[in-house]
């Protein structure tokens, strides 16, 4: 589970003799929030000197919308690490899978192989389960996975009553697996339509788009912990209040999972119609990012 932070500026607009609004920038606060790619963004559009904006240029920002957009995407990536290290585990580690399970003993999984390639998987949590890296589900996931075909194969999933870290996540889709991409390493496409509510509101938030994991580090070790993933993709998530928001890998992204946090790599994300991109470092697992707009730099705490 990924824990993010995002400092937010307080934006306060002085009038001029000319007439002209002056931005004035003050750091708010830190708002701790769930998220994978999830962060309040807040812009304003600058004169050459920085220091002046029309009040046109001044963007409205819901950081209620920003927050709900974090843990929709918290939710939804962890989910999907869920299925996807279920599935490693139940192939045994001669086929990649794991001696260290992700799943602590409340975690129930039935493996119904039909004899030909295919079968299902079933994930139980009952009531309430917290898993081995902490994370907090309940309810049931469903995986049918077809046979191998020309290097891959297709698994499909569904969700009953299923929580994760309290919020709702709900809908389906489809993983390609690749047994072997073009660098030898194996590999996960993720189709997915997955929708999120959330215990302390009635808005619900809807992802639709396309993921794409590379295993590039760990394969066959025994162990999730020293797993690491190369993310690239695209996606919108539209809330049923009406806002919009996009995101799009622009250099891909690193994912270690014996750290907390994205620890290379870059988004695009757009939302109100203002465009922005958040830089996650060097490879140092920390929790400093940098978010840029029209040219201005904001650091970030993950």
């Amino acid at each position: 589970m990924f824990i993010y932070g995002i400092k937010l500026f307080d934006v306060i607009l002085v009038q001029n003799p000319n007439g002209k609004l002056k931005l004035m920038k003050t750091l708010k606060k830190t708002i701790m929030i769930s998220a994978l790619f999830g962060m309040a963004l807040f812009a304003v559009s600058c004169d050459k000197d920085d220091d002046t904006a029309s009040e046109g240029d001044v963007a409205n920002f819901s950081a209620e919308n920003a927050v709900l957009a974090a843990k929709a995407d918290n939710a939804i990536e962890g989910t999907l690490n869920i299925m996807e290290t279920a599935f490693d585990e139940s192939e045994g580690p001669d086929n990649g899978g794991t001696n260290l399970s992700l799943f602590s003993d409340c975690a129930t999984i039935i493996v119904n192989a039909n004899g030909d390639g295919t079968g299902t998987i079933l994930l139980d949590f009952g009531d309430v389960c917290t898993l081995n890296n902490g994370a907090s589900v309940s309810g049931k996931i469903n995986l049918a996975y077809e046979a191998i075909v020309d290097n891959s194969r297709t698994i499909n999933y569904t969700f009953e009553n299923f929580t994760y870290n309290s919020n709702g996540v709900e809908g389906g889709g489809d993983i390609v697996r690749t047994l072997a991409n073009a660098n030898g390493n194996p590999a996960s496409t993720v189709n997915e339509t997955i929708t999120v509510s959330f215990p302390s509101s009635t808005v619900t938030a809807t992802r639709e788009g396309l993921r794409v994991a590379e295993w590039v580090e760990g394969v066959g070790s025994g162990t999730w912990v020293d797993n690491v993933y190369h993310i690239t993709g695209n996606w919108i998530t539209t809330f049923s209040n009406g806002f919009e928001r996009t995101g799009i890998v622009t250099q891909t992204l690193v994912r270690r999972l014996d750290c907390f946090y994205l620890v290379e790599g870059e988004l695009e994300i757009a939302q109100d119609g203002l465009t922005g991109s958040l830089d996650f470092g060097d490879g140092t697992c920390d929790n400093d990012a940098v978010f840029t707009i029209n040219g201005i730099e904001f650091p970030v705490e993950l």
